[in-house]
């Protein structure tokens, strides 16, 4: 008979062993990556850095997964950072490039930002930063100029073109007319993006959340989901609340690529009383299991604009946590979907932070579902018959030609337009009479419009050009 005190001294030997055995394995893939380093490291025909070898390695490593995980890093992980928090350092100035003379010019200055402030307006060019001209320089490589530490200061160079030769928004389009120049100083601050528009901007700066031209109803844009972007919507909601004889809300999610789940399920929320706002799907607890367990988010008591009639409208760029909240509201019964079928990326990716602070996994962790628990992600053997997505009511399918969307997105910029907008800036026509599938949501909408008529629009009544 073994004495009780060499067992147990046996048993503790054979743990520690196979927590070895355990550890040998699990380092073997690591061991076998260094030994490529080392080897890739010493033979290779040139010297190769191993922190790009490491990234490249990881990037394809990632790859094989699909194609929503990913290795972030440098400016990618800063633009990511600053889209989900909705700030970042910088000097408040919305860019888009005259692809005629390769100059920035101004969209819009950030509401109260330092641009706001120092009176950068719409359509001034940008020529020069810190001394460095912009002629040419890649869009991206110039807003990150723009941005960097709070309390660092720069000179930004303004040429204002001169009013009768004015520039439009639209690249290529316009003179480059010889106007007022000047250095203006502006120190960095934190910069807080908004997620949520309305129909047209206030001389003020601020938002008029009514359509123009079609009394009692209201719009919102949702442009991405951050961590602000319910309580923007919340505020939002409570001043359409606020106006008399609300007849029906237009939410617009065209474009909007996704964000925080947490955030999409905030704003369904919003607009329900109860029920399943979506269905998550994570990982198989073991090998042995075919499927995993359903966590179903479900709505709180309260709600906005109740009885107050909805339509989403959508399209091919609608993505992720926007399709959430589009088949949310559309199995709820609580809103028509309006436009074209949703991309269909029904997989959520949590952020994982490396130890060493240089990257960040995104990494697929979990899918989700909509209410009714039909699938919305579309697998790449999925063809356009499959379940995938979000698509309209039926009746409500509206597909513009590549030619009116971009039309329509450069009257839209014009109406984002913050400040005081010179004349040639400002845009013209009636929202229904410029965006069909606008259009089409507000016919969606007419059976509780009653007998209102259209207000006639005064070319007059176009936003100010002053504060």
């Amino acid at each position: 008979m073994v004495p009780k005190r060499n067992f147990i001294l046996l048993v503790v030997v054979c743990l520690a062993c196979l927590a070895a055995y355990a550890a040998r394995e699990q380092a073997a893939p690591g061991r076998r990556f260094g030994e490529v380093q080392s080897l890739v490291a010493s033979s290779y025909v040139e010297r190769v850095d191993e922190d790009q070898f490491f990234d490249a390695a990881v990037d394809a490593a990632l790859g094989k997964l699909d194609e929503h995980s990913a290795y972030i890093r440098g400016d990618v992980r800063t633009d990511l950072e600053a889209t989900l928090d909705q700030k970042f350092g910088g000097v408040g100035l919305e860019l888009t490039i005259d692809e005629r003379f390769h100059v920035p010019v101004v969209a819009s200055p950030v509401v109260n930002s330092p641009a706001w402030r120092a009176g950068v307006r719409v359509g001034d060019r940008i020529e020069v930063i810190d001394n460095a001209s912009t002629v040419g320089v890649p869009l991206r490589e110039i807003v990150a100029r723009l941005r960097g530490p709070v309390g660092e200061k720069l000179v930004v160079r303004i040429a204002t073109p001169a009013a009768e030769l004015a520039a439009t928004l639209d690249p290529g389009v316009g003179g480059r007319a010889e106007g007022e120049r000047r250095d203006v100083t502006l120190i960095r601050e934190i910069i807080e993006t908004q997620s949520v528009f309305g129909d047209r901007r206030t001389p003020a700066g601020g938002w008029d959340w009514m359509i123009e031209g079609m009394p009692g109803i209201g719009f919102v844009r949702i442009t991405s989901f951050g961590e602000r972007t319910a309580s923007e919507l919340s505020a939002a909601l409570d001043e359409i609340a606020a106006t008399s004889d609300i007849r029906g809300l237009v939410i617009d999610l065209r474009g909007n690529p996704g964000g925080l789940l947490t955030s999409a399920v905030e704003v369904c929320d919003l607009f329900l009383e109860d029920g399943v706002i979506v269905h998550t799907r994570g990982r198989r607890s073991s090998d042995a299991e075919k499927s995993s367990t359903l966590d179903a988010r479900r709505a709180s008591a309260g709600s906005k604009l109740p009885g107050v009639p909805a339509v989403v409208l959508v399209d091919g760029l609608t993505a992720s946590a926007a399709e959430i909240v589009a088949a949310c509201l559309q199995d709820a019964g609580r809103a028509k979907i309006v436009g074209s079928r949703t991309f269909g990326k029904g997989t959520v990716q949590s952020i994982l932070p490396l130890s060493d602070d240089r990257g960040l996994l995104k990494l697929t962790t979990s899918e989700y579902l909509r209410p009714s628990r039909a699938a919305i992600h579309r697998r790449s053997t999925d063809g356009d018959a499959a379940v995938w997505g979000v698509s309209p009511d039926a009746g409500y399918e509206v597909s513009p030609t590549a030619e009116v969307i971009a039309r329509v997105a450069s009257w839209r910029r014009l109406r984002d337009a913050a400040g005081p907008v010179p004349a040639a800036f400002v845009a013209r026509g009636l929202p229904r009479d410029v965006d069909p599938i606008l259009a089409r949501g507000l016919e969606a909408l007419a059976g509780d419009l009653g007998d209102e008529k259209e207000t006639p629009r005064n070319d007059d009544d176009s936003p100010p050009s002053g504060e």
